[in-house]
């Protein structure tokens, strides 16, 4: 049975608390199951405060002891490039870029809709590849900067981007970009996640990152790791069941 590690709470913008996550993963019959609050960062509304944090710990560290005997629980951290993580009170990080920094200033690729066009729009004056040349940059550096275990939503930047609505995938400015910072991250010794997290609310009908660069990544010998990315215990493995022919990681 699977597992998922990529799990929100509501220590931070999840729906459910740590307790009913671990519930719905004994339901579902689940050998374990991850937390991932988001790391603390000014700009995020959506994140763990600095208190909030060390509650989030200690929660969950309470229920590792209260269902050993059920199951698996891993204390885990989504940490944003641009946080801080002390990395000792962690089993395990997810690395991840939600943001690009741009003229002193930070604005989220994924928050919203209209959150993305007007950095779209008015930030980088309508040129998608730019800011794709940009986020790019960042997602190469994800490993160096945060040491993470697991690399998350390679190519969130797509997630508004369905059909190719505001740019092309297949553009060369796009691909060298994308495939860039893919290759900056082969030598690192991370897990590429599949995310479905964004199929489950609707955004995109395939998960996060594209085929082509699936493909480039186990050509490598590289491994996967399934993720849906979890807000919501109803989606806890969302989506599990489209990825069985991937070739992935069954435990952390």
């Amino acid at each position: 049975m699977e597992s998922n590690y990529h799990t929100h709470t509501t220590f931070c913008d999840g729906e459910n608390s740590p307790e009913e996550l671990v519930a719905e993963a004994i339901r579902l019959g689940c050998p374990e199951i991850g937390f991932s609050g988001h790391s603390y960062l000014e700009e995020d509304s959506g994140c763990m405060s600095e208190q909030g944090t060390k509650e989030y710990c200690r929660e969950i560290r309470r229920l590792q002891e209260k269902y050993r005997d059920l199951i698996t629980i891993h204390l885990g951290i989504e940490q944003d490039i641009f946080s801080e993580v002390d990395r000792k009170e962690f089993d395990y990080i997810i690395g991840a870029v939600h943001y690009v920094e741009k003229n002193g200033r930070k604005y989220a690729v994924d928050e919203s809709k209209e959150g993305f066009l007007f950095l779209l729009e008015e930030i980088y004056s309508g040129d998608a590849y730019a800011l794709a040349e940009d986020y790019y940059a960042l997602v190469s550096q994800v490993y160096q900067r945060t040491h993470c275990d697991i690399i998350a939503h390679f190519d969130l930047i797509t997630k508004y981007n369905e059909e190719g609505s505001y740019f092309d995938t297949d553009h060369p400015r796009y691909r060298s970009a994308a495939e860039g910072a893919l290759d900056a991250l082969l030598p690192s010794p991370c897990l590429l996640e599949v995310n479905t997290g964004a199929m489950a609310r609707g955004y995109r009908s395939e998960p996060y990152p594209e085929k082509r660069l699936l493909d480039r990544w186990l050509a490598s010998g590289k491994e996967l790791i399934f993720s849906s990315d979890c807000h919501e215990k109803q989606n806890l493995l969302f989506g599990f069941d489209r990825l069985k022919a991937l070739k992935h990681r069954d435990r952390l």
